[in-house]
């Protein structure tokens, strides 16, 4: 059979899967109407398997990975249909998320299957799951949309025209924090063997990481900086991970209120939303009675590192960026502005370009190497949070239309939360997907991303903010109290 090399960056990915954390993007969409298992694989084979990758296995050896094509495909093995007890509901749809999000795809076939859930709230969901060694997110939300129609009868809503293309104008999304860098594949591999060479005496060392600092380059400073970065704040999110995970999705938000609020307080929607984030966690722990005076969580962001145009080539091109998330700051305007300062600091950043010259270099090097990268990536983060950008008009697949999109990407290390925020009909859903053992009721959590958006909309219009969108803390805090 014919084999391909595995680029580094895959590579990493393929090596990360532990049995507490798989490396598995997880997606759901639910339909109003039945869809039939045979009109799925119809849709499946005309759509999805355009892409030979998802014909081909992963196969690692001590010398390599490569991709290898399946000489005894057969779809049956990636489209089932699941069933749910009776009129199953959202409890039982989440439950059924969680057990897959817990269970590995099978090494020996390509790894990914969709599961048809024909009898969920008189309606179907898709389940879908794909391990991250193919591709990132932004590259396989692309790829379910190239499934959708736009119409219950066509045409095809986004068929894969990259040529005639013309680059979308650039969301606010976290996906689009940084605009793709020319040659940022090659820079990273040269970051990633710059570390192999290395070795790992940086990040053991901080003396050396001082002095990496002192040689003036902003990147090598950048290196040193992540070196030195202390840890965030211990909360019960973070610790081992266990195999069983849960997930939880919320009702969505309409965008436009987003936007209105956003627009109010001289932020951007990804402000709004990771501000109602940050308020929701801390909601809990103090419901839980934790500590939460001078609170700080980090969340590894991916950042998108390849043009729009692009997307449909599948395989791994995003960054990392860490976080700050205030728990801390109990007011809603006033956190909501330290996550807007969080976020203009690391425009420009090197932190993106750096994660992903790592992910080369875990890829490339030995497994010593891989552990001591990976466990750097994780042990300064509690969460990882992501935000793509959806369509906004309504799509269809297999003849139905999807009312609802969500999706998680894998956690690692001692990370055990993911959060992730997708856009879609023009309203915002939120999902969370955390370790059983550290968080067994994310609902707890979801549930309270409304009341903070609501809380923050309240204080917005109580108060008499300046036109320049800065704070008065007094103003603020009696507003607070009055609600």
């Amino acid at each position: 059979m014919k084999r391909q090399r595995i680029s580094a960056v895959d590579t990493a990915w393929l090596r990360m899967d532990r049995p507490g954390n798989l490396m598995m993007i997880c997606g759901v969409l639910i339909f109003r109407e039945r869809i039939g298992l045979a009109r799925l694989k119809q849709v499946v084979a005309e759509r999805f398997m355009v892409f030979r990758r998802f014909r081909q296995r992963a196969v690692e050896t001590p010398a390599m990975s490569f991709w290898e094509t399946d000489g005894q495909f057969d779809l049956d093995h990636h489209v089932a249909h699941t069933a749910l007890p009776g009129r199953a509901g959202k409890r039982e749809l989440q439950a059924l998320v969680s057990r897959l999000l817990s269970t590995p795809l099978d090494p020996a076939r390509p790894r990914w299957q969709f599961h048809l859930v024909d009898n969920y709230d008189g309606g179907s969901a898709i389940v879908v799951r794909i391990h991250h060694c193919y591709a990132d997110g932004i590259a396989l939300v692309r790829v379910m949309l190239s499934m959708t129609d736009a119409t219950a009868d066509g045409p095809p809503a986004m068929p894969f025209q990259a040529r005639e293309r013309r680059r979308a104008k650039s969301d606010d999304g976290l996906a689009q924090l940084l605009a793709p860098l020319s040659g940022v594949l090659e820079s990273a591999r040269r970051i990633g063997g710059m570390l192999v060479d290395a070795g790992v005496g940086i990040w053991h060392d901080p003396a050396k990481a001082v002095e990496l600092a002192d040689k003036g380059s902003a990147l090598t400073a950048a290196v040193a900086k992540l070196a030195l970065m202390s840890q965030d704040s211990p909360t019960r999110f973070k610790g081992a991970a266990g195999v069983a995970k849960r997930v939880a999705w919320a009702e969505p938000l309409p965008l436009p209120e987003v936007k209105a609020i956003g627009k109010a307080l001289g932020s951007s929607v990804n402000d709004v939303l990771l501000s109602c984030v940050a308020g929701a966690l801390r909601d809990y722990l103090v419901a839980r009675g934790d500590p939460v005076d001078g609170v700080m969580m980090r969340a590894l962001v991916p950042v998108n590192l390849r043009p729009i145009e692009s997307a449909y080539r599948l395989g791994n091109q995003f960054g990392l960026v860490f976080l700050e998330l205030p728990i801390g700051i109990e007011n809603p305007v006033e956190r909501l502005y330290a996550v807007r300062a969080n976020m203009n600091a690391l425009k420009g950043s090197y932190q993106p370009i750096l994660a992903l010259g790592l992910l080369a270099a875990m890829g490339s090097g030995p497994k010593l190497l891989q552990d001591t990268l990976l466990s750097i990536l994780a042990r300064n983060a509690t969460a990882v949070m992501t935000n793509v950008p959806g369509p906004q008009q309504a799509l269809y697949m297999a003849g139905a239309r999807i009312d609802k999109l969500m999706f998680w990407v894998p956690q690692s290390g001692d990370i055990g939360m993911g959060v992730s925020i997708l856009s879609y009909d023009d309203a915002v859903q939120f999902g969370v997907a955390t370790d059983r053992g550290l968080c067994p009721d994310p609902e707890k959590v979801i549930e309270r991303f409304r009341a903070q958006f609501e809380q923050l909309v309240l204080t917005t219009l109580m108060s008499p903010w300046s036109r320049d969108g800065e704070l008065d803390p007094e103003v603020a805090a009696a507003a607070v109290a009055a609600d």
